[in-house]
């Protein structure tokens, strides 16, 4: 049997899958009524599971028409090889999460870097992480 994140969990990645565009917008109590859960547990999901490392971005707005806001930053890869950093902008821009000019800039970027492909993707994770703690 499942536990009660396992099961929050399932049901946001059922939501992202369904959803066409990676993202999904959900109300915390709503969603903890309808899981039959705390809204704590919720937060606790979000917080361990859809972190900038597995590949989401989460946008919380508190209040009373506050919603959840769930990105899938990271293409699902069939593969257990982690994508590469060209796959991962590309994937981003061609689902409208990076402008053109962001695109081609980033794009350039990594490409001139002459490190590790393992060093790039750090690099646009914490990018990613910084964005994600200053918004």
């Amino acid at each position: 049997m499942k536990n009660m994140a396992d099961a929050i969990e399932s049901f946001i990645v059922g939501q992202l899958l369904a959803a066409s565009k990676n993202t999904v917008l959900v109300q915390r109590n709503e969603l903890a009524d309808r899981l039959s859960c705390a809204p704590s547990q919720i937060s606790y999901v979000l917080s361990t599971r859809f972190t900038p490392e597995k590949g989401y971005l989460v946008e919380s707005r508190r209040g009373s028409g506050g919603f959840i806001r769930i990105v899938r930053i990271l293409p699902v890869e069939e593969q257990q090889e982690e994508p590469t950093v060209d796959e991962i902008l590309h994937y981003w821009h061609e689902n409208r999460m990076l402008t053109d000019r962001e695109f081609e800039l980033l794009h350039y970027l990594m490409g001139i870097m002459d490190i590790p492909e393992r060093e790039k993707r750090q690099i646009l994770r914490q990018a990613v992480k910084r964005m994600v703690d200053a918004s």
